[in-house]
């Protein structure tokens, strides 16, 4: 659609890398205006903010990259190169778990609370986010003849160009809004910690499983389960998720029986 907004000499502002930019500014500003029911100070929050922007960013770019190693073992340059799109949403929820895991023992945080709050900034961030991939003609679908289908024109764009494709970018930044709606109805009714995170992980994977269904880049198939990588990943983090559920909810009941 729009790669590139302008440019001014050899400084370019490309329209994927500002939304992305806007994505994880709009979640600090939820996640401390959240912060401030946990008692927890927008310092800490803004420090945390860069700790996950910075994991997550390499994340979801090293999911990327070892999805398509063949591409960048040829083209080692390219990996630098996030302006052109390919980030992996699972990769980046990977790798941020793993480092926000040694900051919050180092602080002693609950890792629980913690992932509450910023669970609703990670699904509005992907929902702005998505527009961005949809501007530089990224994780694009598969040809249809459906009336929503569009076409990329632009040279510069990532998608098949002249050809009705799924706008599946557009299915993913939805979900993402919708769901950052579900998570902040849930932080009003939550029950214990924990709740609103795995319920994150289940709708995000749940979307993720229903959206791969349309995408026509090359995600990793995995020829002997007939899915791609991405598939496989979403449903090992929905089952995960609906069991660690499960546990949280019995554990809350049997609290609940002792008192």
């Amino acid at each position: 659609m729009f790669p590139d907004l302008f440019s001014i000499g050899p400084l370019t502002l490309h329209t994927y890398g500002l939304l992305v930019a806007t994505g994880c500014v709009v979640g600090i500003l939820v996640t401390v205006w959240l912060g401030k029911r946990y008692g927890i100070n927008q310092q800490q929050v803004m420090d945390m903010g860069f700790i996950i922007i910075l994991s997550g960013i390499i994340g979801s770019r090293l999911g990327y990259v070892l999805m398509n190693a063949s591409y960048y073992w040829r083209h080692p340059i390219d990996i630098l190169k996030i302006w052109d799109g390919g980030l992996v949403f699972s990769g980046s929820m990977i790798f941020v778990i793993l480092v926000m895991g040694f900051y919050i023992k180092r602080y002693h945080l609950s890792f629980w609370q913690i992932a509450d709050l910023w669970s609703p900034a990670a699904a509005i961030g992907q929902g702005i986010g998505r527009i961005g991939c949809f501007m530089a003609g990224c994780c694009y679908g598969k040809p249809t003849d459906a009336c929503w289908g569009v076409i990329f024109t632009h040279p510069k764009s990532l998608a098949p160009l002249n050809e009705l494709i799924h706008p599946t970018q557009l299915y993913s930044s939805l979900s993402g809004l919708i769901i950052f709606i579900i998570l902040m109805i849930l932080h009003t009714k939550r029950r214990f910690e924990g709740q609103v995170f795995l319920w994150f992980l289940i709708l995000h994977s749940t979307s993720r499983l229903f959206i791969e269904r349309f995408r026509g880049d090359d995600r990793g198939f995995i020829a002997g389960l007939n899915m791609s990588m991405t598939q496989l990943g979403a449903i090992l983090i929905l089952i995960a998720a609906v069991v660690a559920l499960f546990i949280r909810i019995s554990r809350k009941e049997k609290d609940q029986t002792k008192r």
